[in-house]
């Protein structure tokens, strides 16, 4: 999923666990680890690093031996009704991607021109909500209106705010964009609160699924996801950015499309898909238990699931996974544009890159089946430091504008490899969500405090060198200019926050992620589960 840094797909926090219907079940005999409660029944919560098709078997309650025995079923052929839901879907977790696309793809590289690599960290701030979700997911499961619908009496709201805010703020978000030094923590503000309602709106869909599609074609919910989310996230990121493009819309005789007036498109969009929600799509009811609603217990949950060494030492390696790329994905793009790669060409290279990620998600999916699901994952952390060794020494000899299409097509080759590993890792392992999400601000702070610039001014036939740290935004050289200075960068942070990245990277690597990752694939499905 947009993976939003680079350009990530971005998925929600949850795939990887696994919580068991809390539905009334048969008394089952003593299991073989003799774990069964005082009344002979158990309840089973359980985070799995199994596939698919085992975590289904495991939820129905199949014994593990006869799990594996059975091998995996064939899925049974699509009806009329699950391909309608497999069509609603993807509309929804379209618009979702669109807002998540502008906060953290596009909007960041049209703030590059104005901010400094620290006023951008603020700024990178707005990716968090979507990475802590967890945190109010419970509440969103269990609050809602019956006449309504568990999951319509949050996706209708979500999307109304969505496509109010966007609306309301397309018609003057040019002036802050403008004049962005003065407003970044207004900016911020206002995309945290779109990714925000966008990850509440994503909770919601993701447990209408479970309704929407018949129990056999569950397995499809991911794949409307995928698609989806992505489809949002590429047309604000990729589309968006070439057609705001001065240089591409005159290259093909093209009208400039200003963010202001894209927003109010989507919000449009927006407006009418909740409007056929409210009146025209009715939402199935669910058998619902007391236990069921309870968030006090959800939370219980969770937090017992917290507690175990296994899950802890699971959290901690996905939370170090990223640091090693964390550079390369947070401020390697911007150093590109910031070097004379035109926006329009970055968003031609990841248009291209889009099938590739298709089809690199399709071979992960494959790959990551068997008794060693993270044997793939551990394998593209090697490709993806060389590709960011790469990527920095790219940055390092970049060659003054115009770029020739020789470099250009060794850029796009460079981008797809990249994102190949990228998206393996992504779709086996989504709790690196947060490890991306996590050392992006400390990165794009990192870059200005270890940057060295000064705007050297001559004056009365003397230099004067004036420490001057806007020197790495557009904004900041036209001001230099002004007072008939030049820029002149003495040190690039970028270049030390990389090393310190890779090396790092590297040690946790080594030395934690990959014995854990073994450690922890090699355990029984038992060893996944809680019982009360």
């Amino acid at each position: 999923m947009p993976r939003a840094n680079g350009h990530p797909a971005l998925s929600t926090s949850l795939d990887s666990i696994h919580i068991s219907p809390r539905t009334p079940r048969t008394p089952r005999p003593l299991r073989g680890d003799g774990e069964v409660d005082v009344d002979g029944e158990t309840e089973e919560v359980e985070m799995s690093l199994l596939d698919e098709e085992e975590r289904r078997r495991a939820a129905t309650g199949e014994d593990d031996e006869a799990a594996v025995g059975a091998g995996a079923k064939v899925k049974a052929p699509l009806s009329a009704d699950d391909k309608k839901a497999m069509a609603l879907l993807c509309i929804l977790y379209l618009i979702q991607g669109v807002p998540i696309g502008l906060a953290l793809g596009s909007v960041p590289f049209l703030l590059r021109e104005h901010l400094s690599y620290s006023q951008l960290a603020v700024f990178a701030l707005s990716s968090y909500p979507y990475s802590l979700k967890l945190l109010w997911s419970p509440i969103v499961d269990s609050v809602f209106l019956p006449s309504l619908g568990r999951r319509k009496s949050w996706i209708i709201p979500m999307q109304t705010i969505i496509g109010t805010l966007m609306l309301s703020i397309s018609f003057r978000v040019e002036d802050l964009m403008n004049n962005a030094p003065d407003h970044v923590f207004a900016l911020t503000f206002v995309f945290t609160s779109l990714v925000m309602i966008a990850a509440t709106q994503d909770i919601a869909v993701d447990g209408w699924a479970l309704t929407l599609l018949s129990q056999e074609n569950l397995g499809y919910a991911s794949t409307c996801q995928t698609i989806g989310l992505n489809t949002g996230y590429f047309a604000s990121f990729t589309v968006f950015l070439a057609l705001n493009s001065e240089a591409f819309c005159a290259r093909w005789g093209l009208p400039r499309l200003l963010l202001g007036t894209y927003m109010q498109f989507w919000s449009v969009i927006c407006f009418c898909v909740t409007i056929w929600l409210t009146f025209f799509q009715k939402e199935r009811k669910e058998a619902l238990n007391e236990e069921d609603m309870s968030i006090v217990g959800v939370y219980k949950t969770i937090w017992s699931i917290m507690k175990l060494k296994h899950v802890q030492s699971l959290l901690l390696m996905h939370l170090l996974a990223k640091v090693g790329f964390a550079a390369n994905e947070a401020a390697t793009s911007l150093k590109m544009v910031e070097k004379g790669l035109g926006k329009e060409d970055l968003a031609g290279a990841v248009l291209i890159d889009f099938p590739f990620q298709i089809v690199g998600g399709w071979l992960a999916a494959r790959w990551s089946r068997g008794d060693r699901p993270l044997r793939p994952w551990l394998l593209a952390f090697w490709p993806r430091l060389v590709y960011g060794l790469v990527a920095t020494a790219v940055v390092w000899r970049f060659p003054k504008p115009p770029i020739t299409t020789a470099f250009f097509v060794f850029l796009v080759v460079q981008t797809v490899l990249g994102s190949f590993a990228s998206t393996i890792q992504f779709l086996l392992n989504t709790f690196t969500n947060l490890g991306g999400t996590w050392p992006k601000f400390f990165v794009l702070k990192g870059v200005d405090f270890f940057t060295i610039a000064t705007c050297e001014v001559q004056e009365a036939g003397t230099t004067l060198n004036v420490k001057a740290a806007e020197c790495v935004s557009e904004l900041g050289k036209a001001h230099c200019k002004e007072i008939g200075g030049q820029c002149n960068t003495e040190r690039d942070g970028y270049y030390i926050v990389s090393a310190v990245c890779m090396t790092l990277g590297v040690i946790f690597l080594v030395g934690f992620i990959m014995p854990t990752a073994r450690k922890l694939q090699a355990l029984p499905l038992s060893k996944w589960r809680i019982h009360s």
